[in-house]
């Protein structure tokens, strides 16, 4: 089973995929879609919808999951995280894909055992999940957790 995670953001989304054999957990590939902050924000939701359609195209996942929406003190950035989080649940959705949300607090207990975890934690416990996978960045970092998260809650049948 392939499987897509996503950490949307209007600036920088990050995406990781990973492939789940019985309890076994591999690294496939991840990586980082920045948006022009100049550009207007129709071209920046079509960039990223393009690129995670190209996405999802490459490595055929057929389960997305994708954090969920949390509320910054700015309602601006939270208008604009809404914006880009539509555009990977649509491109999604048009590739088929089965999508699961999650709480950014429980892909962190899935990851590291707390919710309150720091991302720092996060990431030194994906380096002993996934040995020997170069990750793009903090978002793509988040991205592959979130991955991880739904590996470890996806019903089982």
């Amino acid at each position: 089973m392939i499987i897509l995670g996503l950490d949307p953001s209007l600036s920088c989304t990050g995406w990781g995929v990973i492939r789940v054999e019985g309890s076994r957990i591999s690294h496939i590939a991840n990586g980082q879609i920045k948006t022009d902050a100049k550009a207007p924000l129709p071209d920046r939701l079509a960039y990223l919808d393009a690129v995670l359609a190209a996405v999802i195209a490459d490595y055929a996942p057929l389960y997305a999951a994708v954090e969920e929406v949390f509320v910054n003190d700015n309602p601006q950035s939270t208008l604009k995280l809404a914006h880009a989080r539509g555009v990977a649940l649509l491109a999604c959705a048009r590739g088929g894909l089965t999508v699961a949300e999650y709480a950014p607090r429980l892909v962190k207990k899935a990851i590291v055992g707390t919710g309150g975890a720091a991302k720092e934690q996060v990431q030194a416990m994906l380096r002993v999940l996934l040995p020997g996978a170069k990750v793009a960045g903090a978002d793509a970092a988040d991205a592959l957790a979130v991955a991880i998260c739904h590996a470890n809650h996806r019903p089982r049948g």
